[in-house]
C-alpha cells in the first residue's frame, strides 16, 4: 500500500472508532442520571436532622454540584466515559485492523490474544477500584472535624474514581505484558522469577501511592491481586520457556552441540 492508502485506511478506522464512540455517548446520555446515581453510590451521604443540621457530620458529605453549567458538564462527562468505556471493543478492533496487515500469523494470534485477555482484565480492575471506594471515601472523610460538615463536589469524586479505575485497569495489565515479552523471547521466567522480591516491594509501594486513602485494605486490595497475578505470570512463562526448549532440542542435529546453558538458568541452579 502507498502512504496515501495507509492515511485513507487509517482515516476510515478513525471514523469508524469516532463513530461508535459517538453513537455509545448518545444511548449513555439517556441514562446520565442513573449512571451518575452509580457513580456517587459510594458516597456516605449525610441526611439532614430536625434543626437543620446534618447528622454525622463528621462521618458523611454533602453531596452537591457547583454552578449552574455544572450538572450539564457532570452529564456530558459521565456519557463520554461511559461511552469510551462501552464501545472500547469496536475502537480496539479497529486499532488492531489497522496493523493486522503488517503482522506476521504468530503476531496476529498473539496480538488477538493480548486483546481477548486485556479488556476482562482492565475491567477486572476497574470492578476492584469500585469495591474499594465506598471504603477509601469513608477514610478520607473521617479527617473532617466533628464540627464541620464536608461539601463533597460530585465532580471531584468522578474524576478521583475516574483515576482510581484507570490505575487499577492499567495496574492489572502488567502481568499480561510480562507474559507478551517471555513469548516475544525478550524475558525469561528465571528472570522474572528471580526479581520476585523486588517486584513484591514495588508493586505494595505503588498501591500505597496510587491509593489516595490512607487505609491498608485500600492498598491490599490492590497490591495482593496484582502479585497473584504477577506470580501467575511467572508460572505461564516458565511453562513456555520448557516447552519452548524441548522444541529447540528436538530440532537439533546428532551432529550439531547442545545450547549452553544461560546466565540465568545457571545462577538459578546454584
Amino acid at each position: 500500500m502507498t502512504l496515501v492508502d495507509h492515511l485513507r485506511e487509517l482515516r476510515n478506522r478513525l471514523l469508524k472508532a469516532v463513530g461508535a464512540v459517538i453513537v455509545t455517548t448518545v444511548v449513555a446520555g439517556l441514562f446520565y442520571k442513573q449512571l451518575i446515581d452509580f457513580v456517587i453510590a459510594p458516597l456516605p451521604g449525610c441526611t439532614t436532622g430536625e434543626g437543620g443540621g446534618t447528622a454525622d457530620s463528621g462521618r458523611c458529605g454533602l453531596i452537591a454540584t457547583n454552578g449552574l453549567l455544572s450538572p450539564f458538564t457532570l452529564a456530558l462527562k459521565v456519557s463520554l466515559t461511559a461511552g469510551l468505556i462501552g464501545a472500547s471493543p469496536i475502537w480496539l478492533y479497529q486499532l488492531w485492523a489497522f496493523l493486522a496487515p503488517g503482522l506476521h500469523r504468530a503476531e496476529k494470534k498473539y496480538t488477538l490474544a493480548f486483546l481477548a485477555t486485556g479488556i476482562p482484565l482492565f475491567l477486572t480492575g476497574a470492578a476492584f477500584a469500585y469495591a474499594v471506594l465506598p471504603t477509601t471515601a469513608r477514610v478520607l472523610i473521617s479527617f473532617t472535624p466533628d464540627q464541620a460538615t464536608n461539601i463533597l463536589p460530585v465532580d471531584d469524586f468522578l474524576d478521583l474514581a475516574t483515576r482510581m479505575v484507570v490505575v487499577f485497569g492499567l495496574s492489572f495489565e502488567l502481568p499480561l505484558v510480562l507474559i507478551m515479552l517471555n513469548l516475544a523471547g525478550i524475558l525469561s521466567a528465571a528472570r522474572m522469577t528471580s526479581w520476585w522480591r523486588h517486584m513484591v516491594i514495588g508493586v505494595t509501594v505503588f498501591a500505597a501511592i496510587a491509593t489516595p486513602s490512607s487505609d491498608p485494605l485500600s492498598m491490599l486490595a490492590l497490591a495482593g491481586p496484582i502479585t497473584v497475578l504477577y506470580l501467575a505470570a511467572c508460572a505461564i512463562s516458565w511453562v513456555n520457556d520448557r516447552r519452548r526448549a524441548r522444541k529447540e532440542t528436538a530440532s537439533l542435529s546428532p551432529d550439531e552441540p547442545s545450547p549452553l546453558p544461560t546466565l540465568d538458568e545457571s545462577d538459578q541452579g546454584r
